[in-house]
């Protein structure tokens, strides 16, 4: 018994840290960026406007803090059109986190309407892929590492790990901007997710209705040989707003100069 009141002051405690303390955000420079979905479904680089990323993923504790403040979230509050079964299911309770979600971990189980309420709630949103393809892109010393082999190779490897381990904490080493964990640890939404169309087959490429779409729809990508953003890019696209997956958490963004 002592135990468990330990454990549950501690986590209080986490709860009311995370609760208490605001998100750290970093301002991220924008500018003209070569991404793996033209921006004309071609080969034009995207524009991507100055903005602030958070600069870690949304942990269990702070997904609690908010879900304590905003009971309609709660797993067994939440309407159906805005999460399926799943969603939160690794929580030992609505509002309990349990053994199998730390305070410290990612949140995870949690769909696309969830991710939009809880950025709202530190007057944010999700960012675009455009956004967080760029912002993947550094490492700890540039701003884009893309064409180092070695760098692709480090990112691949996370793909190719076993998925049914437990996540760790978040905190990994920030990179050039400050930004940690977007490579590594969970896959994360975007804000735009449903309009990453990737055509299954090449031969999908020249349908005519292609054009229907705009930039951030393309199905033509370049850069075959990043294929761990590929690989993300095919998972988004596959996804409902209402999905729930186990390794599937998020961060926010905001424009640059906008504080809560």
């Amino acid at each position: 018994m002592r135990r468990r009141a330990i454990a549950a002051a501690l986590l209080a405690l986490a709860v009311a840290c995370a609760t208490a303390s605001a998100a750290e955000y970093v301002p991220m420079p924008g500018g003209r960026f070569a991404s793996v979905l033209p921006a004309d479904g071609k080969t034009a680089p995207a524009q991507v406007a100055p903005f602030a990323l958070r600069t870690e993923p949304v942990t269990n504790a702070e997904f609690l803090a908010f879900v304590r403040r905003h009971p309609a979230w709660r797993r067994d509050r939440v309407p159906t059109v805005f999460a399926d079964g799943r969603y939160l299911s690794q929580w030992a309770g609505p509002d309990t986190l349990g053994a199998d979600a730390l305070p410290a971990q990612p949140v995870t189980r949690v769909s696309w309407f969830a991710a939009q309420a809880y950025c709202a709630s530190e007057h944010a949103r999700l960012p675009s892929w455009y956004e967080w393809e760029m912002a993947a892109a550094a490492d700890a010393t540039r701003a884009d590492a893309r064409s180092d082999p070695a760098w692709r190779e480090r990112v691949l490897d996370w793909y190719s790990r076993p998925s049914g381990h437990a996540l760790p904490a978040i905190g990994g080493p920030p990179d050039l901007h400050g930004v940690r964990d977007l490579n590594g640890l969970v896959w994360e939404w975007v804000d735009d997710f449903n309009a990453l169309l990737v055509g299954s087959d090449s031969r999908d490429q020249d349908g005519a209705d292609k054009l229907k779409f705009c930039g951030a729809g393309a199905i033509s990508m370049e850069q075959k040989e990043n294929y761990a953003t590929l690989m993300r890019i095919a998972m988004l696209s596959s996804l409902k707003a209402t999905d729930t997956t186990a390794n599937l958490g998020f961060r926010c963004a905001r424009p640059i100069g906008e504080t809560p």
